[in-house]
């Protein structure tokens, strides 16, 4: 073991520098407001990307080289350099790098902005265990944003989570990890500035910001993951621009139909009934005899159902007889029908043989199908990093689903429990444990969902995905999972939003009203309507046995009032599309919490912004009559009338459940 490591310059360009010690390399590239740092152990191969894609192009099926420069903005700043250090500045930031172990130190007027631990933060030679470890500097008054889907405080400090995701049906958004999203993507702010760490890995690990504590170095944050080699971005800015950058960095935001802004229904309940084809077209009815619209509806997979078994793209006859009568019926009425795909395979699937038989799933150590449990039997996933198996997927969107009229596409469940390190996937002619890579499936899945649509001439196809890693807004959509009913739950459901909205995404949202667990109260469905209007995914789903569905009727007595919520709902629709739009081109969060437009705001508010003109401001409180916010900076019009008051405000203004939502408009 070796905690000295004396790194010497082999090779330089004016945008990059190669330095390698004890057979370890370390490349550092510089970019626009961004460093590129590269750790490369020997005889380690590199693994490609699917996330970074600067060009905005979409990446190569197999992967892009991680070290590839195109489609970055080079930097060529004058580097000063003796036998002990490296020196340079970067967007204004001034770094300078110890030869000995590699440390590296950022500093502006205001003070360090980010250090490397001392001692050594990085696992050059397995002297902090296995895998890659890098440790970084904790300032005593940071700030930490980010990581996807994290539960918890917006700020992530004195946290740790694991890097993974898993289907973690009825989670509580209060404490539970791994949830279903795997990005290694945080912002750091503090006194001297803010700064963004983006790894470009999929293998599990996890991140401590604050909970561990080794009297042998001042305090640090830590991030650990299976892969030996390390590749990470150090984005520069304020936490907006980290943002957009990180956005810019992940090549952008697919584009959204604006039909899905709109209300979108969702039950179990529905296709899980053996008078599945009746149920779903009574909802359009419904609808219709309530007065509300309806954009779409979420297909849950018991329209796949085979007895007990859920069999991805068979239709189940007795439920659906005709799937094409019933999407035009559908279509017919201005509702889109977004049908449920699944990537694991029931043993007892039809198809199960003939795809073996190919060698189109994972496979265990023996060259067999490696089995796991799914969905209350054993299934086999699809391994989408062989290209036939690609196909073969999109082949069956495109004749099963697509040619039967359903034009849209939710991947669901493709989180990939694969913990086996003996699975092995194709790994596009470079076998490599599943395990390794197990979010990446997520992201081809849904990539090969949206290739099949556009190929097939649906012109803005609108694809969703349950896991993401960063890239995936470029293909799919998300949502926040399957959530749980309860008041402390929409509270905490609202933090996940605001750490997913820092993380990448544009349009996703909860499933209003909870997913799992008992009932909604009557205050508390109305609540949850009252929040979720302002989302741009506004979808009820649940999954409640013995209860009724999370539908807009769930209270007829309180129809008035929903009917309000909703219609308000619609006259929104434009706004969030045109701010939609803006926020793509600008790479921006459509919602965001309001601390990136005014640093000094509380980023643990429960008030958010839609857009750069609304400021929406929920009651997540049982039995509360009043909500109280502070305005950010400028002039706001409660709900957009009256006379404007100044930012910096306290106001108080009463809210029943069975009231309109409270928000203040820009004057």
């Amino acid at each position: 073991m070796k905690f000295d490591h004396r790194f010497e310059t082999v090779e330089a360009s004016p945008s990059m520098r190669v330095c390698k010690s004890d057979g370890v390399t370390v490349r550092l590239d510089f970019f626009r407001h961004m460093l590129r740092v590269a750790v490369l152990k020997p005889d380690v191969p590199l693994l490609p990307t699917w996330s970074v894609c600067p060009n905005a192009d979409e990446v190569p099926l197999c992967g892009r080289d991680k070290l590839s420069t195109d489609g970055f903005a080079p930097e060529t700043p004058e580097i000063s350099e003796d036998a002990e250090t490296l020196s340079f500045t970067l967007d204004g930031v001034r770094f300078s790098i110890e030869k000995k172990n590699f440390r590296i130190t950022a500093e502006t007027g205001k003070g360090i902005l980010y250090r490397d631990r001392s001692g050594l933060a990085m696992n050059f030679a397995g002297e902090l265990g296995r895998g890659s470890v890098h440790a970084t500097q904790r300032f005593s008054d940071q700030r930490i944003f980010g990581l996807g889907d994290k539960c918890g405080p917006v700020n992530k400090t004195n946290r740790r989570f694991l890097l993974g995701a898993v289907d973690s049906m009825g989670y509580s958004a209060a404490y539970s990890d791994p949830l279903y999203k795997q990005i290694p993507f945080y912002i750091c702010a503090h006194a001297a500035g803010s700064y963004g760490l983006y790894y470009d890995t999929y293998s599990n690990g996890s991140v401590d910001f604050g909970v561990e504590h080794d009297n042998y170095y001042e305090p640090f944050n830590t991030i650990r993951f299976d892969e030996e080699n390390m590749v990470f971005y150090l984005i520069l800015g304020t936490p907006m621009e980290i943002v957009r950058r990180f956005n810019a960095l992940c090549g952008g935001i697919a584009p959204v139909p604006e039909w899905a802004f709109s209300y979108t229904g969702s039950t179990m309940e529905y296709t899980d009934a053996p008078d599945a084809d009746r149920r779903l077209r009574g909802f359009v009815t419904q609808c219709g005899q309530n007065g509300i619209r309806a954009g779409g509806f979420w297909m849950s997979s018991g329209y796949t159902q085979i007895g007990d078994q859920r069999c991805v793209f068979c239709w189940n006859p007795e439920k659906i007889p005709s799937p094409k009568d019933l999407s035009r019926y559908f279509e017919s009425h201005g509702v889109h029908l977004i049908p449920n795909v699944k990537p694991a395979f029931l043993t007892e699937h039809p198809m199960y043989e003939t795809i073996a038989a190919h060698g189109w799933f994972l496979r265990d150590a023996d060259g067999s199908p490696a089995q796991f449990p799914f969905w209350g039997g054993m299934a086999s996933y699809l391994d989408f990093t062989n290209p036939e198996a690609y196909d073969f997927w999109k082949t069956c969107i495109r004749k099963q689903l697509i040619e039967n009229g359903y034009c849209h596409i939710w991947n669901d469940n493709n989180e990939y429990d694969v913990p086996d390190e003996t699975v092995t996937a194709h790994g596009f002619g470079r076998p490599i444990p599943a395990c390794r890579i197990r979010p990446l499936f997520s992201y081809l899945m849904a990539r090969a969902s949206r290739e099949a649509c556009i190929e097939a001439g649906v012109s803005e196809p609108f694809n969703v995905s349950r896991c993401a890693i960063a890239g995936t807004q470029r293909v799919a959509s998300t949502w926040t999972g399957d959530n749980f009913t309860s008041f402390p739950e929409l509270r905490a459901n609202h933090k996940q939003i605001m750490t997913t909205a820092l993380s990448g995404f544009w349009f996703f949202g909860p499933d209003v009203g909870g997913f799992a667990g008992p009932k909604p109260t009557e205050e508390l469905f109305l609540r949850w309507l009252q929040y979720g209007i302002f989302l741009p995914r506004f979808t009820l789903h649940s999954w409640k046995p013995g209860e009724p569905s999370t539908m807009p009727w769930l209270y007829p007595e309180r129809m008035r009032e929903v009917k309000r919520l909703f219609d308000l709902r619609e006259k929104l629709v434009p706004y969030l599309c045109a701010e939609a739009e803006r926020c793509r081109k600008d790479r921006e969060p459509l919602i965001r919490p309001v601390f990136l437009a005014d640093p000094a705001y509380d980023p643990e508010s429960d008030c958010f912004l839609v857009g750069n003109s609304i400021l929406a401001c929920p009651v997540f409180d049982e039995g509360a009559a009043e909500v109280t916010a502070v305005l950010p900076d400028g002039a706001w019009r409660l709900r957009g009338e009256g006379e404007p008051v100044a930012g910096g405000e306290t106001v108080t203004v009463p809210c029943a459940a069975t009231d309109l939502p409270v928000w203040f408009e820009r004057a």
